[in-house]
């Protein structure tokens, strides 16, 4: 079983526009990675997340990710950045 402190932290988003991401850090308790993109991304005017977190990658739906076993992300760290329509995984490495 893997518990929290085994799964791999967001250790940067640049994503402007991210009701969870400020000052470059992530504020949500966990992220799914959905296709190339951070599912937890949400274009709101609104503040979301907790104000002391250290975010994690909870899952990852990206079953061709070199880092994904299990639809477990086993990268060390994870970079999160902007990409064509939201937030993209900057980890991504195709297997």
């Amino acid at each position: 079983m893997t518990t929290l402190m085994d799964l791999p932290e967001v250790s940067e988003c640049s994503v402007a526009g991210c009701s969870y991401n400020t000052h470059d850090h992530c504020h949500a308790a966990a992220v799914t990675i959905t296709g190339s993109q951070c599912g937890t991304f949400i274009p709101l005017g609104v503040k979301g997340g907790l104000d002391k977190v250290v975010t994690h990658v909870g899952a990852c739906q990206r079953a061709e990710c070199r880092h994904n076993v299990s639809l477990e992300c086993t990268a060390a760290s994870v970079r999160v950045g902007a990409g064509a329509t939201s937030a993209d995984c900057l980890t991504y490495a195709p297997r």
